[in-house]
């Protein structure tokens, strides 16, 4: 069984930058794909970016250069900085961690970006 938690985020101003924390727990080596998706209010969940086990990124086209992801394939881990935030970044963001042709969700941390 994976247990996955994200940490780090909460509210933000325009423009400022957060990083986003996530670990993998459990019987869990080797884990394959860790990424980040959100899901906007309103809206279905999407993929913000991943990152393989061989270290090769996926980025949603509004993330290209505004965030970025990696990981700490050590410590089954994956941050995502998140630069220059706008109140359209405001979304609940979720890890997930593959393992074993599975994939496991985190519960959520909410992101609140505003004036």
């Amino acid at each position: 069984q994976v247990q996955v938690v994200e940490s780090g985020g909460g509210p933000a101003l325009i423009g400022e930058s957060r990083r986003l924390s996530c670990r993998a727990f459990g019987n869990t080596f080797p884990i394959g794909t860790m990424g980040w998706f959100r899901q906007r209010s309103g809206e279905t969940r999407q993929l913000v970016a991943d990152i393989g086990s061989d270290g090769l990124m996926n980025y949603a086209l509004y993330a290209k250069g505004r965030f970025s992801i990696s990981r700490d394939a050590s410590a089954n881990a994956v941050y995502l900085e998140m630069n220059n935030l706008t109140p359209e970044d405001t979304a609940v963001y979720y890890c997930t961690a593959d393992y074993q042709g599975r994939r496991y969700w985190g519960p959520g941390t909410q992101v609140t970006v505003s004036l």
